[in-house]
């Protein structure tokens, strides 16, 4: 990478972003986003730039931001003016993006330079996170038709840009579903589903068993009701492809949303 300095190894993070309006609400995740910023330039390196893999943009092949100014998207719908009011002007980086694409061998990923921006599952953390918006973000689409293992397999691959200042975040949820919503739940309540299938994964996060995230699908009906579609849970195969199974990992947040939404998030390194 000729666009980025030689830096300490960034961690890795999976975010669970849950509902938008985490974003804007003073609330325990939107708290814990602020501390955890917080911590870089202190206990942890600061980055020179941010690559975000969340689960709301999905594409036929994968594909990076490419723009110099990627805008804000508001990407849902009945929700408070305050919410749709919000912007993360943070820079883009084309030549980053560039160089990030081509030295990715398998699979191609391409460089979208006008479509997409910053959805909310990027600036609804990256904004209590990093509130200046002066940290250079890309996206990193999905493509939904491959299978899990690629997802992880193309996380691998981006693992060497944490020895250059880059930050790699995962955004998404453990469990997500949203047919089975229980609004005004407790945050320590859940589905008997939902408390098995987070624990599970999260064991194996703990164990450094992170290729087996990719099977999950193997865990049968507690799967197919924890993620009735799984854009939600493929941002963490990115993420834990570019972690190192020897690091140790640290949960935060680990409750629920509206009984059936996993919140937990974690940071490797």
């Amino acid at each position: 990478m000729e666009t980025l300095k030689k830096t300490d190894r960034m961690p890795v993070l999976f975010l669970g972003h849950g509902s938008p309006m985490n974003a804007i609400e003073d609330n325990e995740y939107r708290r814990s986003w602020q501390a955890l910023g917080k911590e870089f330039g202190t206990r942890l390196p600061q980055p020179q730039l941010i690559l975000c893999i969340s689960a709301h943009w999905i594409t036929e092949g994968w594909l990076l931001t490419g723009m110099a100014k990627p805008r804000t998207i508001h990407d849902f719908g009945g929700f408070p003016q305050e919410l749709f009011d919000q912007q993360y002007p943070a820079p883009g980086a084309p030549a980053v993006a560039l160089e990030i694409s081509r030295g990715i061998e398998q699979p191609i990923v391409g460089v979208d330079s006008h479509e997409w921006g910053l959805d909310h599952g990027a600036w609804s953390v990256l904004k209590p996170m990093f509130p200046k918006a002066d940290i250079p973000v890309l996206q990193l689409s999905m493509d939904y038709s491959r299978p899990p293992a690629e997802h992880f397999a193309l996380g691998q691959q981006l693992k060497g840009l944490r020895d250059q200042g880059v930050l790699i975040i995962g955004s998404g949820n453990i469990v997500h579903n949203l047919r089975a919503t229980r609004f005004g739940a407790p945050s320590n309540q859940a589905y008997d589903w939902a408390v098995e299938f987070d624990g599970k994964i999260a064991g194996q996060m703990e164990k450094g068993d992170l290729a087996a995230l990719a099977d999950f699908q193997k865990m049968g009906s507690v799967a197919q009701m924890a993620h009735p579609t799984y854009d939600h849970y493929l941002p963490l195969l990115h993420a834990a492809g570019a972690a190192d199974p020897n690091e140790p990992v640290r949960f935060f947040n680990a409750n629920y949303q509206a009984a059936s939404i996993s919140m937990r998030s974690a940071v490797w390194g």
